[in-house]
């Protein structure tokens, strides 16, 4: 066993730097892109809505949401060119990074005929996906236009599908797969798109939390909302990221032991604990600050419910944002597998399946107590007061 660790960690190649930079700059895109769109749509906007809602509150939010949105699609077009020539260059064998952002070789990769068994281009996906990826970034820039801002309700709506369809459809095989890598796919995109709105939308959210001079005093009980609509769409990330991490560690790490045996192993453990990390802080919201911001809405504390809402809660979710920078640092440096050279992964049977659905059905059901438990917190009466 000791032998077959150490060649699996003699196999590891650690990536060069333009591809570290690369990878992580087109994750931290996504998160832009599909975490500050989902964010808004679910969290942001209809808390804007809402009757108890001051107009000149909603009118800043907007205003900065729409700031924030056009400089993601920014972010999200550089990276996304940097990530393609990546690809290029990857596909190059050999072929140094810098030739690989010419454009003409960046043509030539697009317009590559398929292989014989394959039932479409890879150049065709990459294209169809850069498509995407075009038409997301222009959307979301066009809200530097002054005259756009006042349609950034149907600009991230707009944007939001297709910026997701970029990591969809860059994960399209161009080879018919068999139904366990179809599986490791759907679970791997599941990965990414829950990851992405997570991270993406704490981002986007403390972004938003520093327009607090610019509030009136009951911004509390709009940022209240905010806060409770996103610890929902929170939750169902976290959920989504430890089931299909748990499917990729599977598939990935032949023993628990090879966690700390193997170089790749090591690079999964910081990402675990990291991981762990960010819901440690995520739970500190859910169990002290959500109860706490609820009772200060119903006794009508005006004061402390801004001060816990646009103070307290996003001093924790920094916390939640540097934990997650760390893991997109960590992403590129896990390609590959802990498992011994030439050894075949593992393959899905009915009894693996099964107990994997028995562990995430009890991930969701812990999700879901977790939830109460805050909900019941919350119930809980203010003492009262001489």
């Amino acid at each position: 066993m000791i032998h077959a660790d150490l060649a699996a960690a003699a196999a590891y190649t650690t990536p060069p730097l333009w591809r570290v930079l690369t990878k992580s700059g087109y994750f931290v895109g996504l998160c832009g892109a599909i975490g500050s769109t989902v964010t808004y749509v679910a969290a942001v906007r209809p808390a804007l809505r809402a009757p108890q809602t001051e107009e000149a509150d909603a009118v800043v939010l907007r205003r900065r949401t729409a700031s924030y949105l056009a400089w993601a699609g920014v972010v999200l077009l550089v990276a996304g060119y940097f990530q393609l020539a990546a690809r290029v260059a990857r596909a190059g064998k050999g072929m140094p990074f810098g030739d690989a952002l010419a454009p003409g070789r960046i043509a030539d990769f697009l317009r590559a005929p398929a292989a014989k068994d394959a039932w479409v281009a890879q150049g065709t996906l990459c294209t169809v996906q850069n498509v995407a990826l075009v038409m997301a970034s222009l959307a979301l820039v066009s809200l530097f236009v002054g005259a756009v801002r006042r349609h950034v309700d149907a600009i991230a709506l707009t944007a939001l599908p297709l910026s997701i369809a970029v990591t969809l459809v860059g994960a399209i095989p161009a080879t018919t797969p068999d139904v366990d890598r179809a599986t490791s796919l759907l679970f791997g995109q599941a990965h990414i798109i829950s990851g992405t709105v997570w991270l993406g939308g704490l981002a986007v959210l403390v972004g938003l939390a520093g327009a607090r001079r610019q509030l009136g005093e009951n911004a509390g009980l709009l940022w209240a909302d905010i806060w409770r609509r996103f610890s929902l769409v929170a939750l169902i990330c976290v959920a989504a990221v430890m089931i299909s991490g748990l499917w990729m560690s599977w598939k990935h790490v032949g023993s628990i032991g090879q966690l700390w045996t193997t170089t790749y192993g090591l690079f999964l453990l910081v990402k675990i604990l990291l991981v762990l990390g960010m819901v440690v802080a995520g739970a500190v919201n859910q169990f002290w600050l959500m109860p706490r911001i609820t009772l200060a809405r119903q006794a009508d504390e005006k004061a402390s419910l801004l001060h816990l809402t646009l103070r307290h809660f996003p001093r924790v979710v920094w916390a939640e944002i540097a934990l997650g920078v760390g893991v997109l640092g960590i992403v590129p440096f896990l390609s590959g597998s802990a498992r011994q050279p030439g050894s075949a992964a593992p393959v899905a049977t009915g009894s693996v399946l099964a107990v994997g659905a028995a562990l995430g059905l009890t991930l969701i059901a812990s999700l879901y107590i977790t939830a109460k438990a805050s909900d019941a917190l919350a119930r809980r009466q203010a003492p009262a007061t001489p």
